[in-house]
């Protein structure tokens, strides 16, 4: 089973990746965001609670995020590997993520973090929010206040892969193909 954790800032091209790595790997996605979404748009309890979070630009609590990924690893028992895309968000989420795929007897393979310069997240995050409806893309301070929470709490989580021996830093600009190609190079190297 190939576990991996697709990282980085919002903006920095995640969900185009992931696509590719889903097509070539032939892995289960989970992204937080996606399923956040879905229970939003459903009404449910636990999108009204993320909603609250979201709204501000902050992180959806550990506790909400976790048990939506639980649901979806029982979910899926016979999928060939995950790629969990905007999860962990934080240290303390990357050692329950660490706990419950030792539960399920895997782990994280490796870590791909997309590096791309403040300013181009910013002008990506724009432009999507125009074509997306994305509210959380439209306006400039959130996109900030996004931005500062990953740099703030999420950035850690970096170095917690890192000391496990799993991390490999990718440049997320340039072409989609171009990018691809060397995060490709990085799960190979790890798996």
């Amino acid at each position: 089973m190939i576990n991996l954790v697709l990282f980085g800032p919002p903006g920095a091209g995640k969900g185009t990746q992931s696509e590719k790595i889903i097509e070539t790997f032939g892995l289960k996605h989970i992204s937080t965001g996606d399923l956040f979404r879905k229970h939003l748009g459903e009404g449910t309890e636990l999108g009204k609670k993320a909603q609250s979070f979201m709204d501000n630009g902050k992180l959806v609590p550990d506790e909400v995020v976790i048990g939506m990924v639980e649901d979806f690893l029982n979910a899926n028992t016979g999928a060939k590997g995950f790629i969990f895309d905007g999860f962990p968000r934080t240290v303390a989420q990357a050692e329950a993520l660490d706990q419950l795929l030792s539960d399920h007897n895997t782990e994280i393979a490796c870590m791909v973090m997309l590096d791309v310069p403040q300013d181009e997240l910013k002008r990506r995050l724009l432009e999507r929010g125009k074509t997306s409806g994305r509210a959380d893309d439209q306006n400039e301070e959130k996109i900030n206040v996004r931005i500062q929470e990953y740099l703030n709490k999420t950035l850690p989580v970096a170095a917690f892969y890192e000391g496990q021996g799993k991390a490999s830093k990718i440049n997320g600009v340039g072409t989609i193909d171009s990018i691809f190609e060397e995060i490709s190079s990085a799960i190979n190297a790890h798996v």
